[in-house]
């Protein structure tokens, strides 16, 4: 049997964490390397963000070509929100949800692909669930 050794990170964090922040993470190295734009997963990145999924939608692509871009930005924003607001990621049937300290769950995935449609705002939900801290 080999040992396992966990990084101070890993042993706090909840495995459900695991796909999202990897998410996160290559979402930011993508960022850098190929838009030159830098995400250093503060609540005012998410400005950049939001205008990123903007511009995306504009060219008009069919989902299933940003679907994965997507699911990064949406990653991306709720460990902003892990980060800022002391909260964690929740795993369910698949689904990664934010939980913050009060309580409330929050789908920053979702909101990814609902501002791709025009309707959603990674900053804005941000801001929500980050108002009571």
């Amino acid at each position: 049997m080999t040992a396992q050794y966990l990084t101070p990170q890993q042993e706090t964090r909840p495995p459900a964490a695991a796909k999202p922040v990897r998410w996160a993470a290559d979402t930011v190295a993508t960022m850098r390397e190929g838009a030159r734009v830098r995400l250093d997963y503060s609540a005012q990145s998410l400005w950049r963000v939001d205008r990123m999924i903007e511009e995306i939608r504009r060219e008009g692509p069919p989902y299933a070509a940003v679907e994965s871009a997507l699911r990064g930005f949406g990653a991306y924003a709720g460990e902003v929100i892990v980060r800022q607001a002391g909260a964690e990621w929740w795993a369910t049937g698949g689904d990664h949800w934010v939980r913050t300290p009060d309580g409330r769950l929050w789908d920053p995935i979702d909101e990814a692909r609902r501002a791709y449609g025009g309707h959603g705002s990674l900053r804005l939900l941000c801001r929500d669930a980050t108002a009571s801290l």
